[in-house]
Formats: C-alpha cells, structure tokens, sequence
C-alpha cells in the first residue's frame, strides 16, 4: 500500500493522539523542566515521522523513523519519572506507556517495510 500523506500513517496518528494527552495531562504541572522535556520528546516523535516522510527519500525516511523511536523511548522513560515523582497515576502510566510501546511496535514495523 502506497502512502500519499504523512497523516495517514498509524504511528503518526498514534503520536498526535499521545502527544495531545501529554500535554493535556502536564499542562498544570509547575515542574517546567521536567513538562517541557516529555512534550517536547512526545512533539518529536510526530514530527520526525513527518519530516522524514516529507523528504521522499526511503533512507532518510528510515533514517528519521529510527530518530521518532528514540524520542518514542524517551518518552517512556520519562514516564517512569512521572510516575515515580507522582505526577500521574499508575493507570496514566499504564495507557501512556501501552500507546508509547504501541507506537514503537508500529515504527519498528514501518521500518522493515522500508528496507
């Protein structure tokens, strides 16, 4: 299946739905160290998908794919900070961290795909 559009892609998809919960969820938190480094980890993701796609260039797409997914563990690893530091709760986490691994899993995907 050819993809004509970035919006079209799941993980794109995916990370708008992520990001947009991430920013929703920290948008009163007062750490703003700690606020601006997960948004700016979950706007990542989305927007190397979207860069790379944008190039029309299979290894640089790939090349930004594999940049998305590290944002993409980035993001998770924060979340175990704001868990930890109780700045969501342990169900957040759990459907943050599904969606992040999901996202991953479909990045993972889309990378093989390519090669």
């Amino acid at each position: 299946m050819k993809i004509n559009r970035f919006e079209d892609i799941i993980s794109w998809q995916k990370s708008k739905e992520l990001t947009i919960a991430i920013y929703n969820t920290f948008k009163e938190t007062r750490d703003f160290g700690f606020k601006n480094q997960i948004e700016r980890a979950s706007v990542s993701i989305m927007n190397n998908i979207t860069e790379g796609f944008e190039r029309k260039s299979n290894k640089e797409f790939t090349y930004f794919l594999f940049v998305a997914k590290g944002s993409c563990g980035e993001v998770r690893s924060m979340l175990y900070l704001a868990k930890e530091l109780n700045k969501i709760t342990d169900e957040q986490f759990k459907i943050f961290y599904n969606l992040s691994l999901e996202i991953s899993k479909l990045l993972s995907g889309l990378i093989k795909s390519i090669k």
